[in-house]
């Protein structure tokens, strides 16, 4: 794992922060000087992990005051639990991987067209299935752009959250996108997952994902059985 560099260093930890908690919004951060006193860093280094910070909606910049924290920004699709505010994280929640990643040809993404770019530069296509409490609740499969992504197919992405680790690993951040929602009856593959009986109705959910990097776009098809947890979210 390469390590990041120094500014996305001190975005990770200022963004752990603010997402913690731990500044609140409203909140002012320290100072240029005192974070570049802190992380022992020049100031044009900070500057470029606050100006992040900003254009990622963490924090936003007054003159003569400093960086105000807004908060941690709204999800944006990305589905939880009913009474839980993240499933991942808890000992009873976790990903089985049913299908490694791996390069295919492509020239749609679930109904939604694809850019020339990532058509000629193919797809890194991989399926998880996403278990609480021994209850499977989504299948998941996932088609990203071969661009950028050094590697990429040769780490384990068991448990973990694709936003957190395309963040984290490439510096690609989520910024928007759209979804469409179908309710369906469960095919055979989709039943011997979800463990649900045949007939029975399944969400269907067709996702393409917006990034800070220009054309990249995640798509996924997400199946859900609510036969034990409700579905909520924010997109």
């Amino acid at each position: 794992m390469e390590e990041l560099p120094r500014y996305r260093q001190v975005y990770e930890a200022l963004r752990q922060a603010i997402s913690e908690g731990r500044y609140a919004p409203g909140d002012l951060l320290p100072s240029e000087h005192d974070l570049c006193q802190r992380y022992s860093l020049a100031r044009p280094t900070v500057r470029k992990a606050l100006d992040q910070l900003v254009s990622d909606g963490y924090i936003q910049k007054h003159q003569g005051k400093g960086s105000i924290v807004k908060g941690a920004p709204r999800g944006i699709g990305i589905l939880s639990l009913s009474g839980t505010t993240s499933a991942v994280g808890r000992p009873d929640f976790f990903t089985r991987i049913i299908l490694k990643p791996e390069l295919r040809p492509w020239t749609e993404a679930f109904g939604f067209p694809i850019n020339a770019a990532e058509q000629q530069a193919g797809c890194i296509y991989f399926e998880r299935l996403r278990v609480l409490d021994d209850a499977p609740v989504f299948l998941d499969i996932t088609m990203l752009p071969n661009i950028g992504l050094p590697n990429f197919t040769s780490y384990n992405l068991e448990n973990a959250s694709l936003f957190n680790f395309l963040r984290t690993q490439y510096q690609i951040v989520v910024t928007g996108g759209m979804q469409q929602l179908l309710a369906i009856r469960a095919d055979k593959r989709q039943r011997e997952y979800l463990h649900v009986k045949s007939g029975s109705p399944i969400l269907q959910l067709n996702r393409k994902i917006e990034t800070s990097r220009p054309g990249f776009h995640i798509y996924s098809q997400v199946f859900c059985s609510t036969r034990k947890y409700g579905l909520i979210g924010t997109f």
